[in-house]
């Protein structure tokens, strides 16, 4: 896609006062109420299904990202990768993309395109952060666009948060209530589940990333931002 992965921090604060607008105006028309919390209404099989919309029309846009057939599914193993703190993974025998189902669900249609992106060759985590993220802001739905939209605002707010944070604080104050309340949602999620064995197995699956060609690691989710903000420098939301 020949895409950029170098951006200033001008570049970057454009993007995200952009996706921050668009996230808001998402929540509020799914809520009527900037103070109220998403409530995700389908079940992850719909999800699964659903996905494959949004994906169609990815694929019209960008024909690499053509999803050819659905294959996923609730993971056995929900309980053990939550205290790893993984919210999915593809299954190298059968290449299924198996998804944590005990995550909160506004979290479901971006984490199993996520993987769905594994499914189509794709092995770089950041360029499965964006294809997934894609693929849900692409998809008509506006549940399935709050969980691509929110999920990139929250790598930006993050970049801020080390970058500069008074520029974080100042983000913070236009988001939506209810956005940060999903937000907490999350958080109160995953600390539930912390134990040192995640620390120990995040150890384990940065090395298993590196033997396999991934360089930056772990570290590779994180660079879809590089992404987001060069690919949209020229495109609207």
């Amino acid at each position: 896609m020949k895409m950029e992965r170098d951006y200033s921090d001008a570049d970057l604060l454009l993007f995200t006062q952009k996706l921050i607008a668009k996230t808001n105006s998402i929540q509020f028309q799914i809520t009527q109420n900037k103070n109220k919390a998403i409530v995700f209404p389908y079940s992850q099989e719909h999800v699964f299904q659903m996905n494959v919309k949004g994906y169609d029309i990815l694929a019209k846009e960008i024909p690499n990202f053509n999803y050819s057939e659905l294959s996923a599914k609730k993971s056995l193993f929900s309980l053990p990768l939550t205290y790893m703190g993984f919210g999915g993974y593809l299954n190298p025998f059968t290449n299924e993309a198996q998804v944590n189902y005990l995550m909160p669900m506004y979290h479901s249609p971006t984490t199993s395109c996520h993987e769905m992106a594994h499914q189509m060759g794709y092995a770089s985590e950041s360029e499965c952060n964006f294809i997934g993220f894609m693929a849900s802001v692409k998809n008509p739905d506006l549940y399935f666009k709050y969980s691509g939209y929110s999920f990139a605002l929250r790598y930006c707010l993050a970049n801020w948060q080390i970058r500069n944070k008074m520029v974080y604080q100042k983000l913070l104050q236009t988001v939506h209530p209810g956005i940060l309340k999903n937000y907490e949602e999350s958080d109160r999620f995953w600390k539930a589940y912390e134990t040192p064995i995640e620390k120990g197995f995040h150890l384990f699956y940065d090395r298993f990333l590196k033997w396999n060609q991934q360089k930056d690691g772990i570290e590779s989710y994180s660079k879809l931002v590089n992404l987001m903000v060069n690919y949209y420098k020229n495109k609207s939301l």
